[in-house]
């Protein structure tokens, strides 16, 4: 999947942009987390790279060439396991157009897709999930809640008739 418009590109992500994963991951303000307690919760630049040699599961938005944005799911458990801007490219659709990409993957396997975030009111994503039709359906441990999806489906009057 890559698609081109006025607003950057939007592609699969590759093994060549693990290294702007981690660096974008860690340079966010709201749930940040530095490249040691990644590694300790299993998140490093082989984990990374083993889960985009696996199947495609993340994609990155570039602007001018460089990437500015990344989401990446666990296909199998139908969840979005990662989506994060850089903080000087958000507020322009960026974290919308990624997250549009993950949840096509993701409901072309699973009616109900979910994610995890941290709840604090500061923490601007809870917000923009809420935006973007994602319900808060649990409190997790800590501050983590639990946002759910349904898949909308289609139906012509032929199938309620």
């Amino acid at each position: 999947m890559t698609t081109q418009t006025a607003n950057g590109l939007l592609r699969l992500a590759t093994l060549a942009d693990v290294e702007a994963l981690f660096a974008i991951r860690t340079a966010v303000a709201d749930n940040a987390l530095t490249r040691g307690q990644l590694a300790d919760l299993g998140i490093t630049p082989d984990t990374i790279a083993t889960a985009l040699a696996a199947e495609p599961c993340a994609w990155v938005l570039e602007l001018g060439g460089e990437v500015v944005g990344f989401s990446m799911v666990d296909l199998a458990a139908g969840e979005v396991f990662a989506l994060f801007v850089r903080p000087d490219c958000q507020g322009r659709g960026i974290g919308s157009r990624l997250l549009a990409a993950a949840e096509t993957a993701l409901f072309r396997r699973h009616a109900l897709i979910w994610l995890v975030t941290d709840g604090a009111s500061s923490v601007g994503a809870n917000a923009f999930y809420e935006a973007q039709g994602w319900r808060r359906v649990a409190q997790l441990e800590g501050t983590d809640v639990r946002y759910e999806k349904t898949r909308i489906l289609e139906r012509d009057a032929s199938d309620i008739a």
